[in-house]
């Protein structure tokens, strides 16, 4: 009999089913994930990353089909060295509040030891909360925080920023 008619299986069927359901568990749960050297988890920076030895200076540039800008290095910290370890990376930005042009990373960056700051016209800044690179443009009334980390300064006008939007930007270290 393969079952009665109210649809229920045979008790000998439905205990070999449920005894395949529990090796098939049992047995992936035996095995111990692999733990992956910090230089290939995501949450970690990249050792095989070309970092310069001299960071305060390094120029990085942000492309897109329309408009390219160079941001200076201005900070050596843990937060600008995993940046600089993540390039080149692929971001989209978009407007926040009519003040700067963000986007999200890849991942978030190792900032911890990194210092606040005061933000300008003219920084590129990491926000920690969020995890995103913000370029400002008008940045009056905003104060010194913990959670906004310096990265750079930039020499674009807001129309230049705006050109970023809508498409592809590549980051990347160009000297």
């Amino acid at each position: 009999m393969i079952g009665d008619p109210r649809g229920r299986m045979p008790r000998r069927r439905a205990a070999v089913g449920f005894g395949l359901l529990g090796v098939a568990l049992l047995g992936g749960c035996a095995a111990e994930p692999t733990p992956q050297p910090a230089a290939t988890r995501p949450d970690t920076p990249s050792a095989s990353a070309s970092v310069p030895a001299e960071i305060v200076g390094t120029r990085i540039r942000f492309s897109s089909d329309r408009t390219t800008i160079d941001v200076t290095i201005g900070e050596d910290s843990p937060a600008v060295r995993d940046l600089l370890s993540l390039l080149p990376a692929e971001l989209s930005f978009e407007d926040l509040n009519s003040r700067e042009k963000i986007a999200s990373l890849p991942r978030e960056l190792a900032w911890q030891g990194s210092p606040g700051s005061d933000p300008e016209d003219g920084d590129l800044i990491y926000y920690t909360p969020w995890g995103n690179l913000g370029f400002y443009y008008d940045a009056s009334g905003i104060e010194y925080s913990d959670d906004t980390l310096h990265i750079g300064t930039y020499d674009a006008t807001e129309e230049q920023l705006s050109l970023l939007v809508g498409g592809p930007v590549t980051l990347e270290i160009i000297d």
